[in-house]
């Protein structure tokens, strides 16, 4: 099997991945805290590491990929108070709002998305844990991780002691022994979710709830940890801290992984700029703007920053046009040696630290070798790109398209609902043809006109042939 090389943000480079059981590969990545709809910066990671679930589902015979659902935080606790709405009902709306965004961006549920109000006993074990390790202690109902206790603190961020002195708060609290040392446990008043604990009533910090959650899923130690870059420090910085510490002698993740941050219009995401987008947002511009924002994600290496403009967007709207163009013509073909050298040849990029621009590129050279032996063209860039010496059989090139089309996760739908939408949408437009046909033949042209710039405005195109009239949306 040829080597998958990620790019391990704690060693600063690319490493050869190598499981700690080949037989069965185990990745968390952190997940939304859900107390509002989820913007375009927080659907980055559910496609970028779905892109990689998908790719480690082919390489390895079990993959347990966790993603987490923070339900317990001070951000919902204000929006509760904010809007009188219970924290349940807020929490439940808006997991279940996350939930049909990502899906419509195509990412495939995790195998395993544990809740943090379902690990609290794990959290309180964890933290008794590190005050026995000698790491941490309890003051004024407090429980804090001591950070000088932990001489690699600071390793994964690559931040020094003094840059790390220099981030802390300037009004430390009084209970604090070190200006540096995070919560673990903190108290609840009556109106604040809490639970009862060797420290009295309160609520976890946000830190060790995905200690404590990847712990009980993936043990120990586990393959890769993932998440957006602004995670880093001080989260995953502390939670390597955390976990490394109560558990001597284990390595926690073995592999990092963080995706780059997203900007709108050139500029940081802010509501005070106006260019603050959800993912609800995108997928109100019509029913193919979830899959074209998942392809825009894709056009640009994870780790690099990623720049959303609407007209970017519809260029991949127009590219899977293409994609699915192709797929409707495209005569099946059954695997073999053919179908495998060309798949190979356009997965590989994504074994080196998931080159999903290079991959997209050769998906597209495998619809312009289709496109070649189906409607006409010259395929001898893309034979050339391929190391192929004679253009492959109808429907190889197309057979092998869908096998990375599954893998990146676009184009994998229905090619005649993407091109001509749902069974309803289809009707209209065949009777609406079917009554231009008989205006054209009554050699009523106003009227056949008429149809075909209403459906036209209504932005369907129709394409007259030899064969008949074929239509598509625009």
């Amino acid at each position: 099997m040829t080597d998958l090389l990620i790019h391990d943000s704690a060693a600063r480079t690319k490493r050869r991945f190598v499981p700690i059981d080949p037989s069965h590969v185990r990745m968390y990545v952190c997940g939304p805290t859900v107390y509002d709809l989820a913007h375009l910066g927080n659907a980055r990671p559910v496609v970028v590491f779905d892109v990689l679930a998908r790719l480690l589902r082919r390489l390895y015979p079990k993959v347990t990929y966790v993603r987490n659902i923070t339900d317990v935080d001070d951000k919902i606790n204000a929006r509760s108070r904010e809007s009188g709405e219970t924290i349940g009902a807020i929490t439940a709306r808006t997991t279940e709002d996350f939930h049909r965004d990502m899906a419509a961006l195509n990412a495939l549920p995790p195998d395993v998305e544990p809740r943090a109000t379902g690990h609290i006993h794990e959290m309180i074990a964890l933290i008794e844990r590190l005050i026995a390790n000698g790491h941490a202690y309890a003051a004024d109902g407090h429980v804090l991780f001591s950070v000088p206790s932990f001489a690699d603190y600071g390793k994964l961020s690559g931040r020094t002691p003094d840059e790390l002195l220099a981030g802390a708060r300037v009004d430390v609290a009084p209970y604090k022994r070190d200006a540096g040392d995070f919560v673990l446990w903190k108290p609840s008043d009556d109106a604040t979710p809490g639970w009862d604990s060797p420290w009295g009533r309160g609520r976890p910090g946000w830190h060790i709830e995905c200690s404590a959650m990847s712990w009980k899923h993936l043990g120990e130690e586990f393959d890769i940890h993932g998440g957006g870059h602004d995670l880093i420090f001080p989260h995953h910085e502390n939670e390597v801290a955390q976990s490394v510490c109560a558990f001597p002698g284990h390595h926690f993740a073995h592999y990092w992984m963080h995706n780059g941050m997203l900007l709108v219009d050139g500029e940081k995401m802010s509501k005070s700029l106006g260019n603050f987008r959800t993912v609800r947002d995108i997928l109100a511009e019509g029913p193919w703007a979830g899959e074209a924002f998942r392809l825009l994600l894709l056009r640009t290496h994870y780790r690099q920053a990623l720049d959303f403009t609407v007209e970017a967007l519809r260029e991949a709207k127009a590219e899977l046009d293409d994609h699915y163009a192709m797929l409707s013509r495209a005569p099946a073909a059954p695997g073999g040696p053919a179908v495998e050298q060309l798949a190979g040849w356009a997965i590989a990029p994504l074994l080196d630290d998931l080159n999903t621009p290079l991959a997209l590129a050769r998906l597209r050279d495998l619809r312009t070798l289709e496109n070649a032996v189906t409607v006409g063209g010259s395929p001898a860039v893309a034979m050339e790109r391929a190391g192929l010496t004679t253009p492959p059989a109808p429907g190889v090139a197309a057979t092998a398209f869908r096998e990375v089309a599954s893998v990146l996760g676009v184009a994998t739908g229905d090619p005649s609902v993407w091109l001509q939408g749902d069974a309803g949408e289809a009707g209209a437009v065949e009777a609406a043809i079917a009554a231009r046909l008989a205006a054209r033949k009554d050699r009523n042209w106003a009227e056949a006109d008429r149809i075909r710039d209403e459906l036209k405005a209504q932005g369907i195109l129709l394409e007259d042939g030899p064969g008949g009239t074929t239509w598509r949306r625009a």
